[in-house]
Parts: C-alpha cells; structure tokens; sequence
C-alpha cells in the first residue's frame, strides 16, 4: 500500500476532508483520488503541513498575508474585542468604533479624495457592491439605460455572480451560464502575448484605448456604457503589469464617455506595488476603490469600498427617495475582523511595512529578472513585490507547450512544493507573491528554490521529448 493510500484510511485528515469538504478551485474527482495538502501551523513566511514538512509560502496564501503567518498583537486584538463586542451590524443606522475608526484610517489612506467606506467580507462581495452601486447610481442620476460596465480579459474581480461576470476568465463562466448581461470585455494589455510585430509598448497601449472605445461606441456610447473595471495589475490573469501610459490612455476614454472608473485594489493595495496603492503606482484616479485580502493582512475576512462624493451624492439622493439603500450583509465592518484589520494597519506603519517592500523590491525584481535567460522562460513580469514567469516551448516564436497535455506550469509547481515552496502556475505563467516581510536572505532561498524547481521541469520536459530547445 503506497503512502497516499494509507494517509486515506480510518479517520485521517485526508480521509474526512474527501469524504465531507468540497473545495474551491479544485477538480472534485481528482481530489477524491490524491486528497488534500493540510496545512496546521504558520511562522513567519513559512507553513507547515500535517507531516511536519515546512514550505515557504511564495504566494503569501492568496496573495493576501502580508505579515505572514503568525503574529500575537492581531491574536490578542481579536480576542479583546471578542470579549468586548464579538458581533454587532450596521444595518439601520447602527455603528461601533472598530468599523468607525476602519472607515476614517481608509479615507486617510485613499490615492485620491474619497467620501465613505462601505464594508464587506470578501474581494467578490465588495466588486459584487460597486455593480449594484452603478447601477443605483445611475438611476439616481434618471439614465436607466447608462448600466453597461467594462472589464477586461484576463481580468479577475471574484467569483459571486455579478463579480464572476467581470472575470474575464474562461473557467469561471464555464457551465456557470456566465457572464450576466451588461457586462463587456475589452482587450488585456499584455504586450509580451498580444503585442503586433514592429508594434511599439505605446502604440499598443495606444491601440487598447482604441480597442475600448470601439467597443464603448458599439455599445451604445455615453448613454449605455457606465463604467470601467481595472486591477492596476492583474493578478489571478497571469501578474500583467499594463504598458507605461496605458492607464492615462484608458481614463481619457472614459472620461469623454462619462465613465466611472472603478479600481481592484483587492490584490494590490497595501504595498504589494511598491506603494500603498497600486493606483499611485500606476497613476489612476478612481471614482471607486476596492480592497480586501492585505487589509487585515488576511488574519480575518474584511473588505472594503471607497466612494468618491460624486458616488455618494447619487446613492443619499436615491436611498433618501426609496427609503433605505437596500444593501449589505450581516457581517458588513465586523468589529472583530475590523479591529484586527485596523490594528493590521497600525503595525504597517509601526513596523514601516510599505518602506521595507519599497526595499526587497530590487532584490525581488533581480531575482525575477535572472530568470529570463532560463531555456523555458518567455518573459519574466513584475512589479513591486509580485511578478510572474511565462513558460514557453520557443522563446523566438513564444510558443507555448499544450496545457492539457503537457502542463509545464503545474510540472513548475509540483516540484518547487517537493522543495518546500508554494508558487501558482496560471495557464503556465508562474507567479510569485510572497508575505511582505520577507527578508532578503529568505528571498534568495525562495527563488534558489525556484530556480532548481524550473531546472527540474525542463529535464522532466526534454527526457520526454517535449523540450527540443
């Protein structure tokens, strides 16, 4: 009986976790016959599994643990105010200091001048509001046609059903019967893969702006199309960074066309670009602002969206008309996942978390960089600290090898995790996100662990005769 098999008996971990827990992202029948990796304690940038093996987590989770995996003053936050108030709602004009000092810390923070917070529990649930927020606002403002909101492909904003439509995404509107009406997609600035031969990094960016207001005119123009969806760098898509001046080509277009522009901080915001923002990193001016995930450094599920007063005036005028606006959920600005969040931001500054990434990024972008002459990589992106590797079979033609079948990416993935490392192969584009408190020793051992990970793969993928480089 091999080791897999013997983990599955009596009431292992493993045993109950197929028998009784459905997962997200995740192939249910695959599952069934591998189980789950489960994970029982955190330190620092590390994790370790339920055999006592310790990985370095280099996607901090989900892009999200900011100051890792265990630290005592969020712990003891969230206990005191458990035994102070563990729950209370802001439904009917109720409130309490936790969500009320969240807000005003936000508003302080913001790219650019915002009015009000709204507060939520998930990424999805907050990009989830913003639709329902247009779409208010717009009948506010007497434009019941003035509904339809870009997104882009490749662009990922969450899972619920409004969110899951901006996805721009194939699998998550596969056999889900999306994406809903009124959502549009244009074109994802990824230059390396949808740049034309002689095409300039400018006139690419250039022809994206085009290519948006093409579509906008198609779709009924100023009258129809309300806003525009953007993560200042796409994640979950594969760590594009757009073009320098897409983002000033982008918003010009919606301003002719009276567009909001809706910012995804949700994976970028708190210092994951080298700024608080990535907005500032990218020089966007939102109406709107979402943000999840870093903002209570991941300990408990919070998010939050930011208003300009143009939003909010809209939304008090029309909820003053209704009576009530006829949103939000009981957890909305829990005191509990507030506080720790709040508490998150005071150690951020304590600590000068910002300051420290702004540092590691050179080290972590020279790193990055040393890939590119690796016989499997086609491009290496990054910014701040994420960035990603695409895997290519040719790098002059930029073939890629066939997902199905080949899969260089999970190949990547599967033996940095035997060495201890957790990456994420996106349609083999390898990305990397590690805890923002990584120091420059454990980011040597993060990408030395990569590097044989890559080295690995590629003998995996010439002794099989996929590799002829």
């Amino acid at each position: 009986m091999n080791d897999v098999s013997r983990s599955f008996r009596g009431n292992s971990n493993a045993a109950r976790d197929i028998a009784h827990h459905l997962h997200p992202y995740t192939n249910f029948k695959k599952h069934e016959a591998s189980g789950p990796l489960t994970i029982v304690r955190g330190r620092g940038v590390y994790v370790m599994d339920d055999d006592g093996k310790e990985y370095i987590e280099g996607m901090a989770g989900l892009w999200s643990a900011a100051l890792g995996f265990s630290n005592e003053r969020l712990a003891t936050v969230a206990y005191e105010q458990m035994k102070q108030l563990p729950f209370y709602h802001a439904f009917n004009q109720r409130s309490h200091e936790p969500a009320i000092d969240l807000a005003e810390k936000l508003k302080s923070m913001a790219p650019v001048e915002m009015s009000k917070v709204f507060f939520a529990n998930s990424g999805s649930e907050a990009n989830d509001t913003v639709v329902k927020m247009v779409w208010y606002m717009n009948n506010a403002l007497g434009r019941p046609l003035k509904k339809k909101i870009v997104s882009r492909i490749k662009g990922y904003h969450g899972v619920t059903v409004a969110a899951a439509s901006l996805t721009g995404l194939p699998n998550n509107h596969r056999s889900f019967d999306l994406p809903i009406g009124g959502i549009l997609h244009t074109s994802c600035p990824h230059f390396y893969r949808f740049g034309t031969a002689g095409e300039t990094e400018e006139q690419f960016a250039t022809r994206c702006a085009e290519e948006l207001e093409q579509l906008i005119i198609k779709e009924g123009g100023a009258e129809q199309v309300a806003a525009m969806i953007a993560e200042p760098v796409m994640g979950a898509g594969g760590v594009i960074v757009p073009p320098k001046g897409y983002y000033e080509k982008i918003q010009a277009v919606c301003k002719k066309y009276d567009m909001l522009f809706i910012a995804d901080e949700v994976i970028c915001g708190f210092g994951r670009t080298g700024n608080v923002w990535g907005c500032q990193t990218m020089n966007i001016k939102p109406d709107i602002l979402t943000c999840a995930k870093a903002l209570s450094a991941s300990f408990l599920p919070i998010s939050a969206v930011m208003v300009n007063d143009k939003v909010y005036q809209a939304l008090m005028s029309e909820s003053d008309k209704i009576g009530t606006w006829g949103h939000g959920f009981t957890y909305s600005g829990h005191p509990v996942a507030a506080a720790v969040a709040l508490e998150a931001q005071k150690i951020y500054d304590e600590i000068d978390l910002f300051g420290h990434a702004k540092r590691m990024t050179p080290i972590f972008q020279k790193h990055l960089q040393s890939f590119a002459d690796h016989p499997l990589v086609g491009e290496a992106m990054g910014v701040g600290m994420v960035g990603a590797l695409e895997i290519v079979a040719d790098k002059k033609t930029k073939a890629g090898f066939d997902l199905a079948t080949v899969g260089a990416g999970n190949r990547v993935s599967n033996h940095a995790q035997e060495r201890g490392l957790f990456v994420r192969n996106m349609g083999d584009r390898v990305a990397i996100c590690p805890p923002l408190i990584i120091n420059e020793t454990e980011l040597a051992d993060l990408f030395g662990r990569l590097r044989q990970s890559f080295d690995a793969a590629l003998a995996d993928l010439k002794s099989e005769g996929h590799f002829k480089g």
